[in-house]
């Protein structure tokens, strides 16, 4: 059932009016923006819920805003689809989001930008919900690009330092490496369908007509998925998400937790009907989501910048994700990405107090004894390192093992991986909070001297998020999706096995941090050169730097040195020189005297004569 709105358009139009407030009144009334900027968000998810509530069971609400492409036989709609999937995804960009707005308004204080943060941040919400409540592809796509593009103006926001710049167009042209696979997937299912007279992307439209594109659904499926591993930074697209720490740590929140890098997840979900007729695609999203929970979970273990912990933890919790959607357990990867906002956000924002408290600080070695002197930070962290281990009863657990059993059934192979996994987790989110809040204080003396618990506009979002991500996981998400793919639950033995490994990483984290904290440092020296792989992130970085990035620019300066100059400019100029000397050469029988023109036109009258004679 479908019932036709006129007001679910104001979901996405609250955050838009609060870009165009930010905009032109916003640098003079600094004041006003702390209430704009978060309240506009905060209306938008009180209109979501509201919309929840009006919901149809197992329907939808739908708002035709106006018509908004024809092109000869191609239409594509301006329209906004509120069911199930997109029901969850809205209330997650807009609740979550609104947490983070407020506590930005503590954590951006007396920065000159401040206007100008909101601004980004109202749109970059404004964007994602265009993507979750697009009702045809061609829409999804716009809002696919509008978080594309605020990622770009967050993650640069203090463009003033050289590398928050090169932070932000990274992330910028990475994803347009993933872009470029999704319109590809876009061009060739209008291609097929409008051979047989379907000349649309809407996708309920799709979904009635997907059997005429079961041929090239498996190549459909690859490219869009191209798009996904961009978009959600899945092996080998995944290099700007942890670059993306250089912007405001409200920012790594919101792209980790609420907005861009779901999308990709969202997408795949959202055609979940489409990727049904690919097993083989299928196939290749479960296997890469698995290798890139792996590699990242890896990595993880061995940073020590807070927030890149937090930023590899994001990429394995999004290949968890993946491996969901790959087996087969759609419910339970969108499970999890609720669940994921709850405690990757609660963890961000909490490694932002820390940040605050210490002065700008970030090297966990130059942490420790925190849980003392940041009382709500500590409780809250607490709650969050719980929550992403996979600890009963907190929410990360009832996701986490819902996908993991889902593999087990499809494929077990994954599933010892996603295990794997579990305890490199727990045991590197361990790690990262006793380093934070146990032991003897680190920092310098002056910083310990300053050292403060934030302000209220800070810890109040963080006890919300607690709260989330300790009751989250009683949420029935998979049950509410059940038109998308219900699972059953693991049984008791799998969950114990999962937790059983969750509390081993947690403990392995404690001995070596806590109880024993000279041990870390001889583990790592006995290591030797497969630590240093793993602590420069097994040196990705500098391989598509030598085999992508120098090549290309070597390329550039051929181009710019060699090639325009020489070859391209000189064919212009040779042209115009060849120009030149045969116009001066026939100059010279432009004389003006008529007895020569006379003479020119009989020598020619009879030279054709004389053609016409011997011929």
């Amino acid at each position: 059932m479908v019932i036709e709105t006129t007001w679910l358009r104001w979901i996405v139009a609250l955050p838009a009016l609060g870009v165009l407030f930010n905009v032109f009144v916003g640098r003079r009334a600094t004041g006003a923006v702390k209430l704009v900027g978060p309240g506009v968000v905060g209306a938008a998810f009180a209109l979501a819920v509201s919309a929840a509530l009006r919901r149809p069971e197992g329907g939808a609400l739908h708002d035709h805003v106006y018509t908004w492409i024809v092109a000869g036989p191609f239409r594509a709609e301006a329209g906004l689809s509120f069911d199930a999937l997109a029901m969850v995804m809205t209330l997650v960009v807009t609740g979550v989001g609104f947490l983070i707005h407020i506590y930005s308004v503590g954590y951006m204080h007396g920065d000159r930008g401040f206007a100008r943060y909101f601004a980004y941040l109202n749109l970059f919400t404004t964007a994602m919900l265009i993507l979750v409540l697009a009702d045809n592809l061609v829409l999804l796509f716009v809002g696919w690009e509008g978080v594309g593009l605020c990622s770009y103006l967050l993650i640069g926001f203090w463009y003033e330092k050289p590398e928050n710049a090169a932070a932000g167009k990274k992330a910028f042209l990475v994803n347009r490496i993933g872009d470029a696979g999704f319109l590809l997937g876009l061009f060739l299912m209008v291609a097929t369908l409008g051979g047989h007279g379907v000349w649309t992307l809407d996708v309920a439209t799709i979904e009635e007509n997907r059997a005429l594109l079961k041929d090239v659904a498996w190549l459909v499926c690859l490219l869009l998925f191209v798009g996904a591993t961009g978009k959600s930074a899945q092996l080998p697209l995944y290099v700007w998400l942890p670059d993306a720490m250089a912007g405001p740590t409200p920012v790594s929140a919101l792209i980790h937790a609420a907005t861009m890098v779901t999308a990709g997840v969202y997408m795949i979900a959202r055609l979940h009907f489409l990727y049904a007729l690919a097993p083989a695609a299928l196939a290749v999203v479960a296997v890469v989501g698995a290798l890139t929970a792996l590699f990242a979970a890896a990595v993880a273990t061995a940073q020590m910048d807070i927030k890149k912990v937090l930023a590899y933890s994001t990429v394995s919790q999004l290949g968890y994700m993946f491996l969901g959607l790959g087996v087969g357990a759609t419910g339970a990867a969108v499970f999890h990405l609720v669940t994921h906002a709850f405690f990757k956000a609660l963890l961000f924002l909490g490694a932002g107090s820390v940040i605050h408290g210490l002065g700008g600080e970030q090297d966990m070695e130059r942490m420790g004894g925190l849980g003392t002197r940041m009382r709500i930070t500590f409780v809250t962290m607490a709650a969050g390192t719980l929550a992403i281990a996979g600890v009963p009863p907190f929410s990360g657990f009832f996701s986490k093992d819902e996908i993991l059993w889902g593999a087990w059934e499809a494929r077990p192979v994954l599933a010892a991986i996603g295990l794997f996994v579990a305890f490199l987790t727990a045991f590197y989110t361990g790690r990262l909070f006793c380093m934070t809040f146990f032991g003897e204080c680190r920092a310098s003396e002056d910083v310990q001297h300053h050292l403060h618990e934030s302000p209220g506009a800070m810890t109040l979002p963080l006890v919300v998020l607690a709260v989330l991500a300790c009751a989250g996981g009683f949420l029935d998400v998979p049950g509410l999706l059940a038109g998308e793919g219900h699972e059953a639950h693991a049984p008791l033995a799998f969950m114990l096995l999962a937790t059983a490994l969750a509390a081993g990483g947690l403990g392995l984290a404690w001995a070596l941090y806590v109880k024993w904290p000279g041990l870390p440092s001889l583990v790592a020296w006995r290591l030797g050169a497969f630590y240093r792989l793993v602590r420069d992130k097994f040196r990705v970085d500098e391989l598509y730097d030598a085999a992508v990035v120098r090549p290309l620019f070597a390329l550039a300066e051929v181009s710019a040195t060699r090639i325009d100059p020489q070859l391209i400019d000189g064919a212009v100029n040779g042209a115009g020189r060849v120009v030149s000397a045969t116009s001066g050469a026939w100059r010279r029988y432009q004389t003006g005297n008529v007895q020569h023109y006379a003479l020119s036109f009989l020598a020619g009258a009879l030279a054709l004569l004389g053609y016409w004679v011997t011929r």
